[in-house]
């Protein structure tokens, strides 16, 4: 009881319950609603703007979903300007002489420049235009297979002699929101799982209340904490299950294994970071370094998880030390059993390890029993 009321009357705590992660879950569900980002705007410099197959290049290219032509410029000059300006970010360049060229097979050179400090747009655009090229040189291998004599049918086998059936499994519909708000939501409730629990024990520290707390439980540590964590678990918990309610209810993200994987795996989630944040502020119990060191291994996290970059790319001691961040074992659970389906078994080590990460609060108890009975805070 005196854990509730100290949350309902704390804006840190009102903050890192309520409003950060509903604030975090707005955020992203809107920005990634469409899925992708489309309609990037993008340029075009055709020096060869009388020809009919220049044209229909650029009409093609305006026609793709992720790109959009904003502006014809008159040079490259003016189109790297604005690309620099952030006007646009790209532009394609089509030679003087290109339909001539291609009409007497000299082999036109045509180019793209994108602005690679935008990676997500740059990777778009320089999609497009790749495509758009291959499009224009097809219709151009068509073009003098035609006069060669070929039939339609003929002159496509000879193009495209190998046709690709593409098949991208777990996110077939390429969705950046089904892709990254699996992930985010969670890392983000993780980071304000670590903090709010680092901070809940260590400000009693700070305020010298070690003593009192363990006076009124007969000095038992674990009643103490059990005690101050429990409400924000709850919390936590209720909340992790709205986020996978949200995600694969109403939004219909891919859940091949059904609730019960991923609501085991959330929950085990919520008690592992709490220990882990435990663990933290018990063998430094100091508010200000307790809480730093959370927040620097709740953001390590994000790029060691391997949702972003894979852990198999990364350098032996690094993929050994992912093992040590609770988001990376649960990123494994929700490839496995939301995206691909597999067996539970297959994800048991994953599951093991949440549980194993519980365990280490009883490595720091005695620890932090005796910095409530004798630290002294020194701001």
């Amino acid at each position: 009881m005196r854990e509730c009321k100290r949350l309902i009357s704390d804006w840190i705590y009102l903050f890192g319950l309520f409003v950060a992660p509903i604030m975090a879950f707005i955020f992203f569900a809107t920005i990634m609603q469409a899925g992708a980002p489309t309609e990037y705007p993008v340029g075009v410099v055709n020096m060869d703007s009388q020809s009919a197959t220049s044209r229909n290049l650029v009409r093609t290219l305006d026609a793709f979903q992720m790109s959009n032509i904003v502006e014809h410029y008159t040079d490259i000059a003016h189109a790297t300007s604005a690309m620099q300006e952030g006007k646009i970010y790209g532009f394609y360049y089509i030679p003087r002489g290109f339909s001539q060229d291609a009409n007497a097979r000299k082999q036109p050179k045509v180019s793209f420049y994108t602005n690679n400090s935008v990676l997500l747009a740059a990777s778009m655009g320089m999609k497009d235009f790749k495509m758009g090229s291959e499009l224009a040189k097809a219709s151009a291998q068509r073009q003098v297979l035609r006069g060669r004599g070929f039939t339609d049918e003929q002159a496509v086998v000879l193009i495209q002699p190998i046709v690709i059936d593409v098949h991208p499994l777990g996110n077939p519909w390429i969705n950046y929101g089904m892709y990254l708000n699996n992930m985010l939501l969670p890392a983000i409730m993780m980071m304000m799982i670590f903090l709010l629990t680092t901070y809940a024990i260590g400000v009693e520290i700070k305020e010298g209340n070690g003593r009192e707390l363990l006076a009124t439980v007969n000095h038992n540590i674990v009643t103490v904490v059990v005690g101050k964590l429990l409400p924000q678990t709850l919390v936590f918990i209720m909340l992790g299950i709205l986020y996978l309610s949200i995600l694969y209810g109403y939004l219909h993200y891919p859940l091949n294994n059904g609730f019960l994987p991923m609501l085991v795996a959330m929950v085990l989630f919520v008690l592992a970071s709490q220990a882990v944040g435990l663990f933290f502020i018990a063998m430094i119990p100091t508010l200000r370094l307790g809480m730093s060191v959370a927040t620097l291994w709740a953001v390590l996290s994000f790029s060691i998880a391997g949702f972003t970059f894979p852990v198999m790319a990364m350098h032996p001691t690094l993929q050994a030390l992912s093992n040590l961040f609770p988001l990376r074992h649960y990123y494994k659970i929700y490839a496995d059993q939301a995206l691909n389906g597999y067996p539970m078994v297959y994800s048991s080590w994953s599951y093991l390890a949440l549980l194993l990460f519980m365990l280490l609060p009883l490595f720091a108890l005695k620890r932090l029993n005796k910095a409530y009975l004798y630290y002294k805070y020194i701001s």
